[in-house]
């Protein structure tokens, strides 16, 4: 029987000495599990899929026993809930005693005094999963009725995706009172799987910042946690959930993940539908799984990915079937061999000058890590080189991303190839009537808030207003859309040449390339990161991060990043899942429990995040700063 420390009393120490999954019982899980099923991502896992899974489950032999239940991984605790070793309420239960322990007080947008992972917590209706999860066990140990896999897995859901009757928020007090009718369809594919929805991690304000200030770093709650997914990347290292969904514009997915030492799934543009997600630029938004593990971030991936045909059309655009995107590790000694991986030279750092060579760049901590990753793929049988990339400061290179063509002018205002794609997108969905619809329902200074943030003044004017915004994105003409369109592709075009005239599968990258810094107090929050983070979600293009080590001068976890062309999540998933079976214990690690003070209090709750505007999520934003 697995036994859990109630309130997470257990050191980093105690954690990665206890008797945790002997390296021989974490291959052998994998490999039951790819002997058992190839797990993929398909249009919606099919039944006999989800029942290969199920058997694989029940057919293995329990995971070697950690001090704390909340150290099992997903695919572990999917093994114990199915052999009965622990039921979905003892697990649900360990984690609310983490949550209650270091959380701190809910619905705080600043400083909590505690982690401030989770802004609001469901306890009545993550109960009543919990013990319909055991029940549905119980059952199936007689009837052999099949259960999914996520059954009884406890998440935490970013505050930007709707879960009926529960207010999102998106990191502001200005959205108060905004109450989903329905579930996101991520969310009503996890609630098929039986998984137990804890809550609403925080986001940030408007999911605007890749820094973020609301929660703290799990490895250290002083520190940036990331953003704008700031919550999910807080909460299942700091294990106080098991799994989390983010949502990512332009590295909200990657950036929190990265900070604090998770594993996450940006997947491809389509890969996910996005409906019932508070958008920031549809045709770019991305929902996706942020956990300890890449093998338990794909068993997510399996639940939410998939066609949804009335919701989110671009899901009609991923392949069908889709790619097989293994959870199992390949084994051997070089599982690698074949696999080319190049590092761009023209993925620029933001700590030194455009044309420094990026890994010079490195902070001695991620310097280090760098050369042992490298050695380390290089020994498990992959080719790594140095290649040009794709340099987008060329304008002949680069049509779309940071071109500065006018392509036609709206209301008075410029539109570039990407304002062409994103204002249209926009209006297309009602963007800005939506909010003023919510916005016209609420008290003056909420709707005042909301029009600050979404609303536009006319060139020549001082007004802000509703009209201006959405005339904007409506006064765009069809031609200058499919223009900026074409670019896109044209875009996406170069940098597949660039891979093949080097002869490279995937791109590696540090999405950090120094500790984070500060979440107040000043200093530099973020002081070395790629300079164009938001370029594999201008392409549609999946990334996947994953830890490779922490610091030797400071104790802070570096995460390393593959990236690659649309829908080749089968090939960059596959070799982080066969790098996280080689070396374990970067993503096993957990950090020490923080000392908060007692009943903590919230310190900075009316602070709003000031947002530099190159730290911004929102394309058009960034791409401003950037000019």
């Amino acid at each position: 029987m697995t036994t859990t420390a109630p309130h997470g009393a257990a050191t980093a120490a105690s954690a990665e000495t206890s008797a945790g999954p002997s390296r021989r019982t974490v291959v052998g899980l994998g490999a039951a599990l790819g002997v058992a099923v190839a797990s993929t991502l398909r249009a919606r896992p099919a039944a006999a899929t989800t029942a290969e899974l199920d058997r694989a489950l029940r057919d293995l032999p329990a995971p070697a026993r950690r001090d704390r239940l909340v150290d099992h991984e997903v695919v572990e605790l999917a093994v114990l809930l199915r052999r009965g070793d622990v039921t979905a309420v003892q697990v649900l239960d360990a984690y609310l005693a983490r949550i209650d322990a270091l959380n701190g007080p809910f619905e705080v947008y600043g400083d909590n005094g505690g982690y401030n992972a989770f802004v609001r917590v469901d306890r009545t209706g993550a109960r009543a999963a919990a013990e319909a999860a055991d029940a549905r066990f119980r059952a199936a140990r007689t009837s052999g009725e099949v259960v999914p896999p996520l059954c009884g897995i406890p998440f935490g859901i970013k505050d930007s995706v709707g879960v009926e009757g529960r207010e999102a928020r998106n990191g502001t007090l200005a959205f108060a009172g905004n109450v989903a009718l329905r579930d996101a369809t991520v969310v009503a594919r996890l609630r098929e799987q039986g998984a137990v929805l804890l809550g609403h991690t925080i986001a940030s304000a408007f999911s605007g910042s890749i820094a973020g200030t609301f929660a703290g770093n799990a490895w250290d709650p002083a520190r940036v946690p990331g953003g704008s997914s700031q919550g999910s990347g807080v909460a299942p290292v700091a294990r106080l959930c098991a799994a989390a969904i983010g949502e990512e514009t332009g590295g909200s997915i990657i950036m929190p993940a990265a900070a604090n030492g998770a594993s996450a799934i940006k997947p491809s543009l389509g890969a996910a539908s996005v409906a019932g997600v508070m958008p920031l630029s549809p045709g770019v938004d991305v929902v996706g799984p942020i956990t300890r593990s890449v093998r338990d971030s794909v068993l997510v991936m399996n639940a939410i990915a998939g066609v949804d045909q009335s919701g989110d059309p671009l899901t009609l655009s991923a392949p069908m079937p889709f790619p097989e995107v293994p959870l199992s590790p390949r084994g051997g000694a070089r599982p690698l061999a074949g696999l080319r991986i190049g590092v761009p030279q023209t993925d620029w750092m933001t700590a030194a000058p455009i044309g420094t060579p990026p890994q010079s760049t490195y902070g001695r901590d991620h310097a280090d890590v760098w050369r042992r990753l490298v050695r380390q793929l290089r020994v498990m049988g992959a080719t790594v080189t140095e290649f040009p990339g794709l340099d987008v400061t060329d304008p002949a290179q680069d049509p779309y991303f940071r071109s500065p063509d006018v392509l036609g002018v709206s209301d008075g205002t410029a539109v570039t190839a990407l304002s062409a794609v994103v204002q249209s997108n926009r209006y297309e969905i009602r963007y800005w009537d939506a909010v003023r619809d919510f916005a016209a329902t609420r008290p003056a200074d909420q709707a005042a808030a909301l029009l600050a943030q979404y609303g536009r003044v006319r060139p020549g004017t001082t007004e802000r207003t509703w009209e201006a915004a959405s005339a904007l994105g409506g006064g765009i003409t069809n031609a200058v859309r499919a223009e900026g369109e074409r670019r896109r592709r044209r875009l996406q075009a170069n940098y597949q040449d660039a891979l093949d005239a080097a002869d490279v599968d995937v791109m590696l990258v540090l999405p950090i390339g120094d500790h984070v810094g500060p979440r107040f107090g000043g200093g530099s929050q973020l002081p070395n990161y790629r300079r164009w983070f938001q370029l594999p979600n201008a392409l549609g293009w999946p990334m996947v991060t994953f830890p490779v080590g922490l610091g030797r001068f400071t104790r802070l976890p570096v995460n390393a990043a593959l990236w690659g062309p649309r829908f080749s999540e089968a090939t960059i998933v596959q070799a982080a899942v066969d790098y996280q079976d080689r070396y374990p214990e970067h993503h096993r690690a957990a950090p020490p429990d923080p000392v908060f003070a007692p009943a903590p209090q919230a310190r900075r709750a009316a602070a709003p995040e000031v947002v530099p505007p190159e730290y911004s999520n929102d394309p058009l934003v960034n791409a401003e700063a950037d000019r």
